[in-house]
């Protein structure tokens, strides 16, 4: 099949999809025209609700269709005079592509670039269209990087044998966009169903009437039942035929995706396609570990890093774990694509752009791709006001990354709690002090201390030595908690901030090492010296890891 007759097939599939949602709401106007031809009673009363029912999923997927008409991204938007190299770029890479250049360019807080493209008729007129880059891409990448990334997504709009190609881009896009949102819908309404379901439970169990608790548990499973399969009923033929249009558009999309790919190389050369497409799930997995390490730590305290070093800091990891990075390009496997994913798997892409002949453009672009902007620091700044919300960009700001850490450590060393400090409270009556603690396993009382713990089966069922090898792993960090707790309500812990590692936290140096008086105080024979002892020594400081 042409490629002109599989985008035929896609704006067929399209037509299809509208169709399918007015010839249900015809055939339930048609059975609620009968039904009025009836004699009103209260079986067709009944009728005329489930027909109600059963058009709503279905006027949600007929509305589904249109794309919203401002898909607004939350970035920031940068013309000619803010970034005049950027736009260059971007403009002598659509004039070798022979393909309309964006008419605007929005900077995000992603690991990506896509470009837009707002077209009319089903994708059969071209329109205005946008590129959204993401700064922590363009802080992962060189130039020459950059520049392949950049081809390739312009590339989807270039004439690959035919002009209708967008049109299975555009029927893709509505196919895949109905599909998760009845797929959200189904998850958010079991969810309410579940949450209705232990309210009713707790609230009849709170009146102690454990009939009642066991029919409204009943009587909420029916409901649940009922509500999903009536949704289900309209929602499952619009899911499957868009799971047939789909499959049926899936080889021709990957075909779109290849040929872009083509496109990156003849313009970029084959040396900085491949390396693109390598380093892109490496900068993925990096900007995970900096927002879940590093930002993670302003978000819980309510704090936010210096003006710039919300998107800054990344850059900064990058450059501090340069063999880290290394060892995760080694490491990093080819996951298998989404089951609809357009793109090929990557070891696939890699492959045949490998195989092409070398071309020698090895020299081209050696710089950053950071060196792009006209001043980084500036546009990283002001991607915070752009990308963050109102929310996040009221809270108070640090001097300084090591200071957000010493912060965000404080509150947290001050509000530290655990099951193990409820269980002792519980046991003894008395606050969960570390001293109370430690007085407890002197008494050797520490296992019936654990007993009180949330514990899994296998563990409520140990006995002896099974039973203490089950907590203790649970019971080491608890205590290691308390004890760095206790250290600095007495102003005996340090933190040190440092991108090539962890952060770390440091204890007072001429005393015992901390992991190894807590395995000594949960040792079969337990010691609790050198625990007692690592609280009165302050003098200076040694890593704790």
């Amino acid at each position: 099949m042409g490629a002109t007759l599989r985008a035929a097939r896609a704006l067929l599939l399209l037509v299809g999809f509208h169709l399918l949602g007015f010839a249900l709401l015809a055939i339930l106007a048609g059975a609620n025209a009968v039904l009025l031809l009836w004699e009103p009673t209260v079986v067709t009363l009944l009728l005329h609700t489930v027909t109600v029912v059963l058009a709503v999923p279905v006027l949600r997927g007929v509305f589904l269709l249109r794309l919203p008409r401002r898909d607004e991204p939350g970035g920031l938007r940068v013309n000619a005079e803010d970034e005049p190299r950027l736009w260059r770029v971007v403009g002598e890479l659509a004039e070798r592509l022979d393909t309309g250049a964006p008419s605007e360019i929005v900077l995000t807080g992603e690991v990506a670039a896509t470009v837009r493209e707002r077209s009319r008729l089903l994708g059969l007129l071209p329109g205005k269209r946008r590129l959204e880059l993401g700064l922590p891409l363009v802080q992962g990448l060189g130039e020459a990087q950059l520049r392949a990334v950049l081809a390739h997504e312009l590339g989807h709009f270039a004439e690959h044998g035919t002009r209708f190609a967008p049109a299975t881009v555009r029927t893709r896009t509505r196919l895949l966009r109905t599909v998760a949102h009845f797929g959200t819908r189904e998850r958010a309404k079991r969810e309410r169903d579940r949450e209705r379901a232990t309210r009713k439970a707790a609230e009849a169990a709170a009146q102690g009437n454990e009939d009642g608790r066991l029919r409204q548990e009943r009587k909420a499973a029916r409901a649940e039942r009922g509500s999903r399969r009536t949704y289900r009923v309209m929602t499952r033929m619009y899911t499957l035929y868009a799971r047939l249009g789909l499959r049926a558009t899936l080889a021709a999309a990957r075909r779109h995706e290849l040929a872009a790919d083509l496109a990156a190389v003849r313009i970029a050369g084959r040396d900085a396609s491949v390396s693109a497409l390598r380093e892109i799930p490496v900068l993925e997995a990096a900007y995970e570990h900096y927002t879940g390490r590093y930002l993670s730590l302003g978000v819980d305290s309510e704090l936010l890093p210096p003006r710039g070093e919300v998107f800054g800091g990344f850059g900064a990891l990058l450059s501090a774990r340069t063999l880290d990075l290394l060892r995760m390009r080694d490491g990093l496997g080819t996951p298998a694509p989404a089951r609809h994913d357009a793109h090929p798997p990557l070891a696939e892409r890699v492959r045949r752009i490998g195989e092409l002949p070398a071309d020698g453009r090895t020299d081209e672009g050696a710089g950053a791709a950071l060196d792009l902007l006209a001043d980084p620091g500036r546009t990283l700044a002001e991607l915070e006001d752009a990308a963050l919300t109102p929310e996040l960009l009221a809270l108070p700001r640090t001097d300084s990354w090591q200071d957000l850490l010493e912060r965000s450590m404080e509150r947290e060393m001050r509000e530290f709690g655990s099951p193990l400090h409820h269980a002792l409270a519980r046991y003894t009556g008395r606050p969960p002090t570390l001293s109370a603690l430690l007085g407890v396993i002197d008494e050797g009382r520490l296992w019936r201390v654990a007993q009180r713990l949330p514990l899994s089966d296998e563990a409520t069922a140990a006995r002896g030595r099974a039973f203490r090898e089950f907590v203790r792993p649970s019971l080491r960090d608890a205590m290691s908690g308390m004890a760095l707790a206790e250290l600095a309500a007495h102003g005996l812990l340090r933190w040190e901030f440092s991108w090539e590692t962890a952060p770390r936290v440091l204890v007072p140096g001429d005393g015992p090492d901390l992991d190894a008086a807590v395995e000594a105080a949960l040792a079969d024979v337990p010691d609790t010296g050198p625990l007692r002892a690592l609280l009165p020594h302050a003098g200076t400081a040694d890593p704790l890891h």
